[in-house]
């Protein structure tokens, strides 16, 4: 088996476990750790293929990494921001209780 397969494969058995953690709890911090499991294992596949890709000196998958991590700073920093908010108002971090936010 290659790296890139091993590194494809290790990606792809963290994109499931994140889709697992995201899909199956109730908890909504557990549902934000789940998404940033999923993000990392795309910025996984990033480097994989830009390490084994037909230049690999061109620093290019190195910079979608940055961008993505980036992203999910700016991602968890704002959910995080909802989760204490939903908090301080229903005294709970359940997703089933804050479906009453709606209008």
């Amino acid at each position: 088996m290659s790296p890139l397969q091993l590194c494809l494969l290790l990606s792809s058995l963290l994109f499931s476990l994140g889709l697992l953690g995201a899909l199956a709890r109730s908890n909504t911090i557990l549902v934000l750790l789940g998404i940033e499991l999923m993000l990392n294992a795309a910025n996984l596949n990033f480097i994989a293929f830009w390490r084994y890709g037909p230049h690999p000196s061109a620093g290019i998958g190195v910079i979608f990494v940055l961008f993505a991590i980036a992203v999910a700073a700016a991602e968890a920093a704002v959910g995080f921001a909802l989760v204490i908010a939903v908090h301080r108002h229903r005294k709970s971090v359940r997703l089933q209780e804050a479906n009453s936010l709606k209008g």
